[in-house]
């Protein structure tokens, strides 16, 4: 195994509730070896699995890999600190974690920490060749990270992007955050689940099929759910108005389909607003790749800035 330097290899891990995947980008974008590892829950197990994947890319790759390591995971996290708190989906609650330091020791590299849906947009930047965008990840919530004229914008409290918890229905269902009627409520894997409850497939896969074969309460369901997304991406694009909307997260799996319901949402939202129409929001949809590791691409990346 080597020792010297990694020959303009990146590290990049996406710690997840169930898996931590991680990679070895090299300096064209290539991704050179992954290894993905359930991740076990707890502080303790976080950065354990953390290392034992590290170790083993560095086994795949023959390399030292002794450049900084760049983290992405959900939860708030301290970028200065590299310290992360309330992750309770991966058992990490109360103090904060100094995730960082701790991983860090046991790999003997330097480790930057970053939330997730902030590193995807990272990646999402690699994944289009644009560095002026906005990732809105739809997954179990709904949260956007921001690429700005090639700056990742966290916002001075670090809550840049939480468009999720933009309220827009005063009487709508409770949110998690406590106010009523956010658009996470309407737009998010969680509540697409709870609109369209499946069993054997996944929620937004079974209804999107059922929408196909013309089932009418389907069509009506994604409709909404898509109006949803579109209003996310309205505000986005009237906040900061971006070259590119990327959308990713687990409900992005769907693909095209997906992003032709939210580009037909957006230009039907458009249609009697020539303002809105002359933006084109529509036109700049994106949606990321089937399997594309988006996130663990904009870690490794992080750890090279």
């Amino acid at each position: 195994m080597s020792t010297g330097p990694s020959n303009g290899l990146s590290v990049g891990l996406d710690i997840g509730a169930t898996k931590t995947l991680g990679l070895v980008v090299d300096e064209d974008g290539g991704i050179r070896a992954t290894v993905r590892e359930a991740t076990e829950p707890g502080a303790e197990g976080v950065v354990r699995t953390a290392a034992r994947v590290v170790e083993a890319l560095r086994a795949a790759t023959g390399e030292r890999l002794a450049g900084t390591v760049g983290v992405g995971m959900p939860g708030l996290v301290d970028v200065e600190r590299g310290a992360v708190k309330h992750a309770v989906n991966l058992g990490v609650n109360g103090d904060w974690l100094p995730l960082g330091d701790l991983l860090g020791d046991r790999l003997g590299t330097p480790v930057v920490v970053e939330n997730d849906v902030n590193v995807a947009s990272l990646g999402a930047v690699a994944m289009s060749g644009e560095d002026d965008l906005v990732y809105l990840s739809i997954g179990t919530g709904l949260a956007a990270g921001l690429v700005l004229a090639g700056r990742l914008r966290r916002g001075d409290h670090g809550a840049a992007g939480e468009i999720g918890h933009v309220p827009v229905d005063p009487a709508g269902a409770l949110c998690q955050c406590g106010q009523r009627g956010c658009l996470e409520t309407i737009a998010s894997g969680s509540a697409l689940a709870a609109a369209w409850p499946s069993e054997d497939v996944p929620p937004a896969q079974a209804l999107f099929a059922a929408a196909h074969a013309s089932d009418p309460d389907a069509i009506a369901a994604r409709d909404r759910f898509a109006a949803g997304v579109a209003s996310a991406v309205r505000v986005l694009g009237l906040a900061v108005d971006p070259r590119t909307v990327v959308l990713g997260g687990g409900v992005a799996q769907l693909g095209e389909p997906l992003r032709a319901a939210v580009a037909d949402a957006l230009r039907e939202q458009a249609r009697t607003s020539p303002f809105l129409a002359s933006l084109d929001l529509a036109g700049r949809l994106r949606v990321v790749p089937a399997h594309y590791p988006v996130a663990a691409v904009g870690a490794a990346l992080l750890g090279r800035s």
